[in-house]
C-alpha cells in the first residue's frame, strides 16, 4: 500500500525521561530511530516528512519541517503549526518518532476510517487515546495556533472538543512509546 496522504514523523520532543534525544538512538540496523521510522514509513507513504526543532541534529537527507520558533516549547503543537503552514494539504498522518511498532495494518485502518468532514481520526488502545498516531485535517490549524498562543499543549483536550473519530485497537503492544530507558530496552528486545 502506498498512499498519497503525507506522513509526518514528529521528532522534536525534549526526551527528558529518556535523558538523551530518543530521535537519535540507534534502532535495528539504523543509526537512529528517526531513520528506522523514515525507512519503514516510506514504504507506506509517497511523501514522508520529519518535524523537528532543528534539522541540524540529523546527519542524513530527508524532508525536514522545523517547528515554528517558540520559547522552550517542546510539545508537538509548534510542529503541527509548522506542518500545516508548510504542507498546505487537506490532511496528514502524524506519528511520533518513538512509536516504532505502529505498522501498516494500523495505519491502513486509520486512513480507511478517515473522512474529509472530520477534524481528526486517531487511535485508541486500552491504555487510552494515542494522539500522536492519527490523521489531522487543515480545519484544526486555527485551533493549534490558538493552543500555541495560550501555551496549552493538551492534544487530548483538543481532540475531545473537535470532530474527532476514535478508532479502537485492542492491543497496546504496537503502540509502545519509548519514553524511558527501560522502554527502549524492551523495544530492542522485541526487535530481535
Amino acid at each position: 500500500m502506498i498512499t498519497n496522504t503525507p506522513c509526518v514523523i514528529f521528532a522534536g520532543g525534549r526526551s527528558s525521561r529518556m535523558q538523551e534525544d530518543k530521535a537519535l538512538l540507534p534502532f535495528g540496523e539504523f543509526k537512529t530511530l528517526t531513520e528506522f521510522q523514515l525507512n519503514k514509513l516510506s514504504k507506506i507513504f509517497s511523501n514522508v516528512y520529519i518535524s523537528c526543532k532543528t534539522k541540524q541534529k540529523f546527519d542524513f537527507q530527508a524532508n525536514f519541517i522545523e517547528d515554528v520558533k517558540t520559547q522552550n516549547v517542546y510539545a508537538p503543537t509548534a510542529g503541527f503549526v509548522a506542518v500545516f503552514e508548510t504542507l498546505q494539504c487537506e490532511s496528514f498522518f502524524a506519528l511520533s518518532v518513538d512509536a516504532p511498532f505502529v505498522n501498516e495494518s494500523i495505519i491502513k485502518r486509520l486512513i480507511d476510517a478517515d473522512n474529509p468532514i472530520l477534524d481528526a481520526t486517531v487511535a485508541k488502545t486500552p491504555f487510552g487515546i494515542q494522539p500522536m498516531c492519527g490523521i489531522y485535517h487543515q480545519s484544526l490549524k486555527s485551533s493549534f495556533l490558538q493552543m500555541l498562543e495560550q501555551d496549552n499543549h493538551k492534544l487530548g483536550f483538543l481532540l475531545k472538543n473537535t470532530q474527532t473519530k476514535i478508532i479502537e485497537f485492542q492491543d497496546d503492544t504496537p503502540f509502545l512509546n519509548l519514553n524511558k530507558p527501560q522502554d527502549y530496552q524492551q523495544a530492542l528486545n522485541a526487535l530481535h
